[in-house]
């Protein structure tokens, strides 16, 4: 039995089957993943207790002017290629691949070809899709220079949350935007279930929801 497992974990040479794991590709830490997740989703949360903050400690006036600023960052132009954007999403990305215990299997990684779009499904949604982290660009593990995730269209309205996620390369989840990332030669990664999913979330069990397909993106 011993022999036959390892047979199958015995590739002919030349053979385009890859198996990536952030802890074995990137060195990092409890602490450096732990800073990571709080920065991949933590803006949303520094956002209510800023405003939170602001109503009960400033003066009218002053929790005015937080709010004002808040809404000029909702909409402020987003640069995609800083380099300080383009450097904290790949730390993010890396630490984060190495601070869950998720595992890449590529079948045969030549098959890709890095002028071709494709779309990558990624199920379930649970309450956040942490595991297409080993999917992102950022990350580096696809042999392909342009990947996008499609992500809910609320997060690009959210001060500071859709500056880091625009970094770590979301966009937004609707019909028009897919099909254009498409035409543009972008890779998409697509989680069917979206959002709607949580709702459905049981105790000790993962859920899939499957829309249907012409209200998959609105």
């Amino acid at each position: 039995m011993v022999e036959e497992r390892e047979e199958k974990k015995t590739y002919a040479a030349g053979s385009g089957y890859r198996e990536f794991n952030g802890r074995n590709e990137f060195s990092s830490n409890v602490l450096h993943g732990i800073l990571a997740c709080a920065m991949w989703i933590g803006a949303l949360h520094f956002d209510f207790y800023l405003i939170v903050f602001s109503l009960l400690f400033l003066p009218f006036s002053k929790f005015l002017l937080v709010v004002g600023l808040l809404l000029v960052f909702a909409v402020v132009p987003i640069d995609h290629t800083s380099k300080f954007g383009l450097r904290l999403a790949r730390y993010i990305c890396r630490n984060m691949s190495n601070y869950f215990p998720t595992t890449l299997h590529v079948e045969d990684i030549n098959d890709f070809q890095p002028d071709r779009a494709y779309v990558f499904g990624y199920e379930p949604h649970s309450v956040l899709p942490i595991g297409v982290v080993t999917l992102a660009e950022r990350t580096g593990f696809m042999p392909l220079p342009k990947l996008k995730c499609l992500t809910t269209s609320p997060v690009f309205y959210t001060p500071f949350l859709r500056h880091i996620w625009t970094w770590l390369g979301a966009s937004p989840a609707t019909r028009k935007n897919f099909c254009s990332l498409l035409e543009a030669g972008y890779s998409c990664i697509v989680v069917p279930g979206g959002v709607q999913e949580t709702f459905l979330m049981q105790h000790d069990s993962e859920v899939a929801f499957l829309n249907h397909e012409e209200d998959l993106f609105v």
